[in-house]
């Protein structure tokens, strides 16, 4: 669980940086500098619990399991932001996008958030 929790949290570290730099391009910012925060490495960690997650759910259809784990990201992503945003440590602030939830949550995500955690569950699951 440990090299897939540090595998999780590196690719997500990489898949926000890619983000943050294509949406930094469609700004119009011809650098496309993506960022990440080391406080985002052990919320991404947490995509280690979509491995055996997946062995519980693997007959469900893929739109299921998505749906699934997009509620396990919204969780995640609100839970941790709710307590980094109590101690003033929130690295990401939504409050100025059209559907978000006390700027914690965008709704607007939950494609993204589907894909992903298809994505994850094929990285964690492929045959070593």
């Amino acid at each position: 669980m440990r090299k897939k929790f540090l595998l999780c949290g590196s690719v997500g570290w990489c898949l926000e940086v890619m983000w943050t730099g294509l949406q930094a391009l469609i700004r119009g910012d011809s650098t496309m500098m993506g960022k990440t925060s080391l406080l985002m490495f052990p919320i991404y960690g947490c995509a280690a619990l979509i491995g055996p997650l997946y062995k519980k759910i693997r007959r469900f259809p893929a739109i299921v399991r998505g749906g699934l784990y997009t509620v396990g990201i919204y969780l995640t992503e609100f839970l941790s932001g709710s307590i980094l945003k109590h101690f003033h440590m929130c690295p990401w602030d939504y409050s100025k996008a059209p559907h978000q939830y006390k700027g914690i949550v965008r709704l607007d995500y939950a494609p993204v958030w589907f894909a992903t955690g298809l994505f994850f569950e094929k990285i964690l699951t492929k045959p070593s």
